[in-house]
């Protein structure tokens, strides 16, 4: 039986030092650190008053909106806004919706008349699209989409009116918090490196081999079974090590950081980009590289 032996190593020392010397430290709380004493301030979400003070009652980041202040969580399930990009899977088909997991407190839910049709057709669901519901979303598939309203209960109602949702096909899904996907005007990203990346709000983060043309008449819920070459492969499954190491190390996904650890990543083999030492690496040199971006 082989071993894998690994000996220490020193680490070379990388400076994040920026050009800007006066900047904004980010104010971060754990339970019971009093926030502020000035009782002109509303008391908002992840905190409560204690004898005029206002404290912290989760772990997490203080924001303060004019007289409002609230503690967004480090870690936490994913609490969806109007307009988010998710990635989830069908988890049930019930009377004209289908039940979504989105790592939420609560399934999300499809509306039949929040989807496409096939064909793009413009017109009311009728009974017969009730009926071949499974033909176009059942369980176990995985969909993009976004996030329409949120209903009384905190449940998210989703939609895939646009020919960039609807149904994924082959790749992979890596799972990480929903605290460390950076918010940005497109979630969709297609990489130089051949492939593309789906960020979702949700910490599902999707990755697939760039399509060469999408079919318009599928409505989005055609997907191809055609091998997939074993170079995307490659390239795939380095950025998805790549996103596991950021994750690890507690770096913001957005499309410039996935794309500077995979560059960093590019020396190493796939295999050893979770090895400690090497990914504490990758991870180094990548913040470096943000950092000149950056500044």
């Amino acid at each position: 039986m082989a071993v894998e032996m690994r000996l220490p190593a020193l680490h070379k020392h990388v400076s994040l030092t920026t050009s800007q010397p006066h900047r904004d430290d980010k104010h971060l709380v754990v339970p019971g650190d009093v926030i502020t004493s000035d009782t002109g301030f509303m008391r908002g979400h992840g905190t409560y008053m204690d004898e005029d003070r206002l404290t912290a009652s989760v772990a997490g980041q203080v924001e303060r909106v004019n007289k409002l202040i609230c503690v967004k969580p480090l870690k936490t399930r994913y609490n969806g806004e109007v307009g988010d990009v998710v990635v989830g899977r069908i988890t049930e088909v019930q009377q004209k919706r289908w039940k979504v997991e989105t790592n939420s407190r609560l399934d999300s839910v499809l509306l039949l008349s929040s989807v496409n049709l096939p064909g793009g057709e413009l017109r009311r669901r009728s009974t017969q699209d009730e009926l071949a519901m499974r033909d176009y979303l059942q369980e176990g598939d995985l969909i993009s989409a976004e996030v329409q309203s949120i209903f009384s209960d905190g449940a998210l109602s989703l939609h895939t009116r646009s020919l960039k949702y609807g149904k994924l096909g082959q790749g992979v899904l890596v799972l990480v918090s929903p605290s460390l996907v950076k918010r940005q005007k497109t979630h969709f990203h297609n990489l130089p490196c051949g492939a593309s990346v789906i960020l979702g709000n949700n910490g599902y983060v999707w990755l697939y081999p760039t399509p060469e043309t999408q079919d318009e008449e599928a409505g989005g819920f055609y997907t191809s079974m055609e091998p997939v070459s074993v170079s995307d492969r490659e390239v795939i499954s380095r950025l998805r090590n790549c996103l596991l190491a950021l994750a690890t190390h507690k770096v913001l996904l957005y499309d410039t950081s996935v794309l500077y650890c995979y560059e960093a990543a590019l020396p190493h083999k796939i295999k050893d980009i979770l090895k400690p030492e090497t990914m504490e690496e990758i991870v180094l040199e990548t913040r470096q590289r943000l950092v000149e971006h950056e500044g």
